[in-house]
């Protein structure tokens, strides 16, 4: 339990501490009459009197256990003490009316009906050896009708109190809920990232370190350019995990954190040209009429075509590649096709993480042979974002001059 809660508790009184108080301040209240002073016409004020005065507010201390009993034993005192006491009157029924309270309060609707026609019966019957008895009548029935009302008040409070809890409740599930979703999506997205950034790297750097000796024996001139790929795809990977890992950084305002913007399209030659280096022919075509798609589609199609060919390199086996990025009317539309010998033995992730990467954008992926039956192709169609309406000029509504 945390500190604020126990904090709150401490500070709340229960329901004993409050009907002892209420006790205490009806028997405040009752003690009045008997402490000012009398005329001398009228019987002096006996402990007798008071001693069951006394008797009729003890009973209130254990209210909420038996609110009808209580009741029952404050009337049937009363009308003892009205009938065969001499004392003070009260200006008001003090412990009857909190009674009838607590009865309206707590009590079924079968009791609360029976407690009343009870109630009014007593009133009647004690009002009644008045002489002004019509007047005192009406207003004893009022303010009982009052306790009553409040006692009804006070339960539709608590239920609305109790209704706006509950929804607060929900709500900070709700919120809760929908953070760990949005944790779960982030740490999803970075495991894509992490994956797409490492894979790549690691299985150029794998190829083009198996070239390397290769070259060496038979072509020496090629193995420079071999071992220049393999330190500059480890040099783009290390930026690449740097903007990664500062992400995670709790300082992101720091000096050190990356300030590098996402993959775009315009990086595509320079990752294919570090392919060529140690593996397949590739080639890049472009068709249709350029649009600019949106940071956020370029990082995607960037991503998709890297994680397409890491694939190519680690399973397929390919000679050559073909890269075919077309920008349609209101599709963008990347084809990534090898010839190689089909799908790998892999986990599956990659493929799965361009599924997810195209339908984050509306679109959709599908992975299968190639167009003869051999090789493997990677499809992917991204929706055009739609662009925002340009805002129609204001009309001048003046007088023309």
């Amino acid at each position: 339990m945390r500190v604020r809660d126990i904090t709150a508790r401490a500070r709340k009184p229960g329901p004993h501490t409050v009907d002892l108080l209420i006790t205490l301040l009806v028997q405040a209240a009752v003690t009045m009459p008997f402490v000012v002073p009398r005329a001398p016409e009228l019987p002096e004020a006996t402990w007798t009197a008071y001693g069951l005065t006394t008797l009729m507010v003890l009973p209130l201390v254990v209210r909420r256990r038996a609110p009808v009993a209580v009741l029952i034993t404050v009337l049937a005192a009363g009308g003892l003490y009205r009938f065969a006491v001499e004392g003070p009157g009260q200006p008001l029924p003090y412990t009857g009316l909190v009674a009838f309270y607590t009865v309206a309060e707590l009590s079924s609707p079968a009791k609360r009906a029976g407690i009343a026609v009870l109630t009014a019966m007593a009133v009647l019957v004690s009002v009644g050896l008045d002489g002004d008895a019509l007047r005192e009548l009406l207003f004893s029935l009022f303010v009982f009708a009052a306790a009553y009302a409040f006692g009804r008040f006070a339960v539709t409070r608590k239920a609305y109190l109790r209704a706006v809890e509950d929804r607060a409740r929900h709500l900070e599930l709700t919120h809760r809920i929908e953070a760990e979703q949005a944790a779960a999506r982030e740490r999803a997205r970075i495991a894509r990232e992490m994956h797409d950034i490492l894979s790549h790297a690691v299985s150029l750097m794998i190829v083009q370190a198996e070239a390397g000796p290769v070259a060496v024996r038979r072509a020496p001139e090629r193995a420079e350019a071999a071992f220049d790929a393999i330190s500059e795809t480890g040099r783009d990977a290390m930026v690449q995990l740097r903007r990664m890992l500062g992400v995670l950084r709790e300082d992101a305002g720091s000096p050190d954190a990356p300030r590098e913007p996402q993959p775009a399209l315009d990086g595509l030659p320079g990752l294919l040209e570090r392919v060529r280096l140690g593996g397949p022919a590739v080639s890049y075509e472009i068709t249709g009429r350029p649009r600019p798609p949106g940071l956020a589609v370029e990082a995607t199609i960037y991503r998709i075509v890297q994680e397409a060919l890491t694939n190519v390199v680690r399973h397929a086996d390919a000679a050559s590649v073909r890269v075919h990025l077309e920008h349609g009317t209101d599709m963008l539309t990347l084809t990534v096709t090898d010839d190689g010998r089909g799908p790998g033995g892999g986990s599956g992730l990659g493929l799965t993480g361009i599924r997810e990467r195209a339908a984050a954008h509306g679109g959709t992926a599908c992975t299968g042979p190639g167009p003869d039956g051999g090789g493997f192709r990677v499809g992917v169609t991204i929706p055009h974002p739609r662009p925002e309406p340009e805002p129609e000029p204001e009309q001048q509504t003046g007088p023309r001059r």
